[in-house]
């Protein structure tokens, strides 16, 4: 997770959803204990109005009349039952009728029992006492007295508390992530707004850092601007000096082919030196150039379209291969820009285009395509293929290296592959070489760019 914003919500809400799990365990809790209380003293209350209205029968033993009871006693299954018992005597109130309840064991004088039965696929919650009437006609004998009332409007007002609770803590809780993550949006805006700036930065729509950040902020912003522009001050001083060190060697160059020209030396060995001169000139100024325009994607820097380049190399290609009845391919997404410098494409392309134009037979294509999806650095692709005779496993990574040559027999320094993987490798960059569909070598470089 690379977002701060999914980071401290995620880190709030962990730490939020077990208190509210928390407090909603307590809170049910103490609900189920007040409601167990109420329930004990609901109880007692039932079981002493039941011993207060207990009159002696003829049969010997107890009973009580409804209409001083609840009314809810003389209603069958309401789910409040009575029953008052001894060894010789069961009266039940008309609530139990047709269905079975058992109350418990006969208790003694004094003796309190709380339990809980089901009845009729309900549970129950029984009190029972053992109570001994002083003036028994029939000698002193225990009584037991039992009250039982049926739980379920209890636990279903239990379980309607839980969801209410359940639902109004989720609410909260999301209404305190919502309000937070309203607040870390606006917290964290100059730090999106840094983040975005970065971005056009190194797509080249903006030069440097814009200013107005919090104090935070404000300190990395104006560092990242001085490092851009340092950036810039040092490849100008640079390219300024190494033009100045190429126009230095031009002179002491000219002086020797002088004076070479003035020697009594043979024609022949004047020729030589003279040749390895304008070879050595020839790649002096070259390297120099190259030096002095290459700089590796620089941040801020302007991206560069390629189908126009492609078309004036594909120009002057076939003018220089007039001979070959050449034909050269673009196939090139329209808008596709290369971040980078100008000379540089120029100098990649230039190269793997003369490079297959020299090995192919008739046939070059150049495809260009820019694949949002890659890496920054990889996601404009730059295919070249030929129709020549390709290039053998074993030397694919060879011709890459300076001062190779895949056949020694063609003329050339073996240093414009080798350039085009330097400069490749100075963008972040990669480049490969395989087998073409066409029948011969097919580079494939992959450059910093976009639409």
């Amino acid at each position: 997770m690379h977002s701060l914003s999914q980071r401290l919500l995620l880190s709030v809400a962990v730490p939020l959803a077990l208190f509210f799990g928390f407090m909603t365990l307590v809170l049910d809790s103490g609900f189920r204990t007040l409601s167990s209380g109420r329930l004990h003293e609901l109880l007692d209350e039932q079981i002493i109005a039941l011993i207060a209205a207990a009159e002696p029968e003829r049969g010997g033993g107890y009973g009580a009349p409804i209409k001083v009871l609840d009314s809810r006693f003389g209603t069958p299954r309401s789910g409040w039952y009575a029953a008052i018992r001894s060894a010789h005597h069961d009266w039940r109130s008309p609530s139990t009728a047709g269905v079975i309840v058992h109350f418990g064991p006969l208790l003694t004088q004094g003796q309190r029992k709380f339990l809980y039965t089901v009845a009729g696929h309900k549970r129950l919650a029984i009190e029972s006492r053992g109570v001994t009437f002083a003036d028994d006609p029939h000698s002193v004998r225990p009584v037991t007295f039992s009250v039982a009332i049926s739980l379920t409007p209890y636990e279903e007002q239990l379980w309607q508390f839980r969801r209410r609770m359940v639902l109004w803590f989720s609410i909260l809780m999301l209404l305190l992530l919502a309000t937070l993550a309203v607040l870390l949006r606006a917290v964290l805006a100059p730090v999106r707004r840094l983040e975005r700036e970065i971005h056009e930065v190194e797509a080249g729509r903006k030069e440097v850092l814009g200013g107005g950040y919090p104090r935070e902020l404000s300190g990395v912003a104006r560092h990242l601007n001085a490092l851009l522009i340092g950036q810039r001050k040092r490849l100008a001083r640079y390219r300024d000096t190494l033009g100045n060190l190429a126009h230095s060697l031009k002179t002491p160059l000219a002086v020797m082919r002088s004076a070479l020209s003035g020697t009594g030396e043979s024609a022949q060995s004047a020729e030589a030196i003279g040749a390895e001169i304008d070879r050595i000139s020839g790649i002096i100024e070259h390297q120099l150039k190259r030096a002095a325009a290459s700089g590796g994607a620089l941040l801020g820097q302007a991206p560069v379209a390629v189908a126009p380049i492609a078309a004036d190399l594909r120009a002057a290609l076939l003018k220089v291969y007039g001979r070959k009845d050449l034909s050269l391919e673009l196939a090139i997404q329209p808008d596709s820009q290369f971040i980078g410098d100008r000379a540089d494409l120029m100098e990649m392309l230039g190269n793997l285009l003369e490079n297959a134009c020299k090995w192919c037979r008739a046939r070059v294509r150049l495809a260009v395509a820019v694949e949002p999806a890659a890496a920054a650095q990889e996601n404009l692709t730059l295919t070249v293929e030929d129709d020549g005779p390709g290039i053998s496993a074993e030397n694919r990574a060879r011709v890459l290296e300076r001062g190779v040559r895949a056949d020694e027999t063609v003329p050339g320094h073996g240093l414009g592959l080798a350039m085009v993987r330097e400069t490749v490798e100075l963008y972040g960059g990669s480049i490969a070489v395989d087998t073409s569909p066409l029948g011969g070598a097919r580079f494939i470089v992959r450059l910093p760019g976009r639409i």
